[in-house]
C-alpha cells in the first residue's frame, strides 16, 4: 500500500502525471476562502438548494461538517486528497449556504434524507462519507438506511448514540430558543482575542479562525431573518433520540469504517470512539490525535489525512466517476 507522503512525492516527480493529473497544480494548491466561494455550486433537492464545493476526480468523497460550520471546514483535507478522489464538501441545512423552504425540517434524520437525494441529484451512486461534529451524527444515521451507497465511512468527533448534546454546549441551546444565538457569534467578527478565546475549546489552534474564513463560517448565516431562524432550529432540533433509535442497524454496519478522534475533545470523549468501533462490525482500526481537539480537521488536517489516506489507498485508485 502506497501511503500519502510517497504519493505526494511521486506527484512532484510527475511519475502519477498519468493517472491524476499534471504534476505539481492543482493537488499542491491549498484552497483560500476566495477560491472556495469561487466553486461553490447549488444541487436541486427537494429538501432545498443544497451548497458545495468539489475539487478532483474520480471515486467521490463526500464530507459533512458540524456547527455553527460549513463546508469551508473541510478546505485543506480536500486540497490533499482530491489526486485520488473527487471530493465533495456540502452545507448542512440550516448551517452555510445552503437554501432552503421556511420551516424545512433540520433535524439530523431530516439531514440524512437531505444527503440521499443530494446524491440523487448529482447521479452519484456511491461514496466514501468522512463526517465531523453533528455532521458524524447525520453521517451514521445516513449509513444505516442507505448502506449500499457507501464504499466507505470515516467518523471523527461527533454525536454517538445518547453523547448529546454535550452539557457545554446547553447555554447555547437556550440561547437559540430565545433566538439571540447568532448575535453572539455576529459579536466575535471584530473582536478577534475573545474569538480565539471562545473557539479555543474546539480549535487546539484557533488562529486558523482568521476573520475571512469566520466570516465565511457566520455571515450566510445572519444575511436574512429566515437564515438567523434556520440556524437557530439547528439548535433547537437537537434530540438523542435519533441517534439511540439506530443503535440496533449500527451493529448491523458492516461497510468498511474507519475512526479518527481528537484526544482533547471536550465535547466527545474518547469512549465515544470505541464505542463506534465496538458497534460497527465494519470498523477497521480506531486511531486516536494526542492534543487535537473537535474540529481538527480544519487545524489539523494531517492528523486526519495520515491515516485517511492509507485507508482509502486501501480500496485503489479511482478508475473514472464513482
Amino acid at each position: 500500500m502506497m501511503g500519502r507522503r510517497n504519493f505526494v512525492g511521486m506527484m512532484a516527480a510527475g511519475v502519477l502525471a498519468g493517472a491524476c493529473g499534471a504534476p505539481g497544480t492543482e493537488r499542491t494548491a491549498l484552497m483560500d476562502v476566495a477560491s472556495f466561494h469561487a466553486r461553490r455550486k447549488f444541487a436541486p433537492t427537494p429538501s432545498g438548494d443544497i451548497a458545495y464545493v468539489e475539487q478532483g476526480k474520480g471515486r467521490v468523497a463526500l464530507f459533512i461538517h458540524g456547527v455553527p460550520l460549513n463546508g469551508l471546514h473541510w478546505r485543506h483535507v480536500m486540497a490533499e486528497l482530491h489526486g485520488i478522489r473527487r471530493c465533495i464538501a456540502l452545507d448542512l441545512m440550516g448551517l452555510g449556504y445552503t437554501r432552503i423552504a421556511p420551516g424545512q425540517a433540520v433535524s439530523f434524520e431530516a439531514q440524512a434524507r437531505m444527503v440521499r437525494e443530494f446524491l440523487d441529484a448529482l447521479d452519484i451512486d456511491q461514496v466514501d462519507l468522512i463526517a465531523n461534529d453533528s455532521g458524524g451524527a447525520v453521517a451514521q444515521i445516513f449509513a444505516v438506511g442507505n448502506a449500499h451507497r457507501l464504499r466507505s465511512l470515516t467518523l471523527t468527533n461527533c454525536d454517538v448514540h445518547d453523547n448529546w448534546p454535550p452539557e457545554v454546549i446547553k447555554p447555547s441551546i437556550e440561547a437559540a430558543r430565545a433566538g439571540t444565538l447568532i448575535e453572539r457569534y455576529v459579536k466575535l467578527i471584530d473582536d478577534h482575542p475573545e474569538r480565539y478565546a471562545r473557539f479555543a475549546r474546539a480549535y487546539a489552534d484557533p488562529h486558523v479562525l482568521t476573520e475571512d474564513v469566520y466570516r465565511a463560517y457566520i455571515d450566510p448565516l445572519r444575511v436574512t431573518s429566515e437564515s438567523r431562524n434556520n440556524f437557530h432550529r439547528y439548535w433547537t432540533s437537537f434530540d438523542n433520540a435519533q441517534t439511540v433509535a439506530i443503535e440496533g442497524r449500527l451493529r448491523e454496519l458492516k461497510v468498511p469504517t474507519l475512526i479518527v478522534w481528537a484526544l482533547d475533545d471536550i465535547f466527545f470523549d474518547v469512549k465515544w470512539a470505541h464505542w463506534l468501533g465496538r458497534a460497527i462490525p465494519g470498523t477497521v482500526k480506531v486511531v486516536g490525535v494526542p492534543g487535537a481537539k473537535l474540529f481538527f480537521p480544519e487545524d489539523r488536517p494531517n492528523a486526519l489525512l495520515d491515516p485517511l489516506w492509507d485507508f482509502l489507498w486501501s480500496s485503489g485508485l479511482p478508475s473514472g466517476p464513482g
